[in-house]
């Protein structure tokens, strides 16, 4: 619940019954009366993507059609009255349909057909199309869903276009029509609740993004090998976040703007005001979230530096340590091939050798091995090989 329902309530009667129309009820509904026995007669059956289409009349509901035809016949036997229509992934004949009986505009149209589009707010003519992208906070997989909704305001109607499981807009039907007063105020007070649904959808998915935040936080200076993917990927959802928040500002100040010139309820200005607040303070902490990930990112790579630059001086270090010890053992190898090779050549057993029949020959050889060996060790030690 966001922190404007918790304020006291105003002393004006409207404005309270717009606080009943968005805060969900606190105690559950009482049971419906059981059906007569009997067969029930057939109710006819709603195409797929209309989730619901509903008329109303001084903030009442007077009549659910069942179809798109039957709406728009019973809209013009009720003057006075007004149609919402709920459409899920509508087909493209449905659309058309829509903006035949309307007269919706083609661009509009072919917006919402085509959906991925930026959130935004134009005026063609008489009619407002607007585009909301929705997001919730999936806790299994720790990440952001969003949604996109497109939303026709008139002068007798309100159509709603959803092209993802979020937001839920059943919701924010069943608050209006426990608050007739407030859906007697038309299309303009539906489309002042739908905005305060999505903003306050916001709510959730701040504070689980906080707390992926302070994980991720955690997990760099415990030295996560996995935490870089995990920065890159909050990263780009933030970047989603900002394209959803950030245009609704500038949405809602045009919003504001048109208050004198189209005559808007008093209290629908009071809270639309509200709902422009929370959209800016949550547009505010999305800046600061992906700043903070840059941040986090930027700590992170020089940790992760420091610590290659570490396992490099330990490798160097450790090939250092080898390399002293390659040398010893090859001096020594060298000192003691030397002698090696001097008693192999004069173990031969050849008859015909110089100084073998010398009788200083024997001495001359370990005289020769000596000599060697000593010289070897002398050159090996002047070039700290030993």
């Amino acid at each position: 619940m966001s922190e404007r329902r918790a304020r006291p309530a105003s002393p004006d009667a409207r404005k309270s019954a717009w606080r009943r129309a968005l805060t969900p009820p606190r105690s559950p509904e009482p049971p419906a009366a059981p059906a007569p026995a009997g067969p029930r007669p057939a109710q006819p059956v709603a195409p797929d993507s209309v989730v619901e289409a509903a008329l109303y009349r001084d903030g009442v509901r007077v009549s659910t059609p069942a179809t798109l035809a039957d709406t728009y016949r019973e809209l013009r036997e009720q003057p006075s009255g007004m149609a919402w229509i709920g459409l899920a992934r509508p087909t493209e004949s449905e659309l058309h349909s829509l903006a035949e009986e309307f007269d919706l505009h083609p661009l509009a149209v072919e917006d919402a057909m085509e959906a991925h589009q930026r959130p935004k707010l134009e005026r063609y003519g008489d009619t407002l199309f607007v585009v909301l992208r929705a997001a919730r906070y999936l806790d299994a997989p720790e990440e952001v869903d969003f949604g996109e909704l497109h939303v026709f305001v008139g002068h007798d109607f309100v159509i709603t276009v959803r092209h993802a499981a979020a937001p839920d807009l059943s919701a924010v039907r069943r608050r209006m029509e426990s608050t007739p007063e407030l859906l007697a105020l038309g299309p303009e007070a539906v489309l002042y609740a739908i905005l305060d649904s999505v903003v306050d959808g916001y709510a959730p998915v701040v504070a689980g993004v906080q707390n992926d935040v302070d994980e991720i936080e955690t997990e760099v200076f415990r030295g996560d090998p996995e935490v870089s993917r995990r920065i890159y990927e909050l990263s780009r959802e933030m970047v989603e976040f900002q394209r959803a928040t950030r245009p609704l500002v500038g949405m809602l100040h045009g919003l504001m703007a048109g208050f004198a010139k189209y005559g808007t309820d008093e209290e629908l200005q009071r809270y639309l005001r509200d709902v422009a607040d929370h959209v800016t303070h949550t547009s505010e902490r999305v800046d600061g979230f992906r700043q903070a990930l840059t941040d986090i990112l930027t700590v992170n790579a020089t940790l992760v530096t420091q610590q290659q630059n570490a396992e490099m001086r330990a490798l160097a270090e450790a090939g250092f340590e080898q390399n002293e010890e390659i040398k010893k053992i090859s001096s020594w190898a060298a000192i003691l091939f030397a002698p090696t090779l001097v008693g192999t050549i004069y173990g031969m057993n050849f008859d015909r050798m110089p100084e073998l029949h010398w009788v200083l020959g024997y001495p001359f050889a370990i005289l020769l091995m000596a000599v060697v060996c000593t010289s070897l060790y002398v050159i090996f030690k002047r070039k700290d090989w030993l």
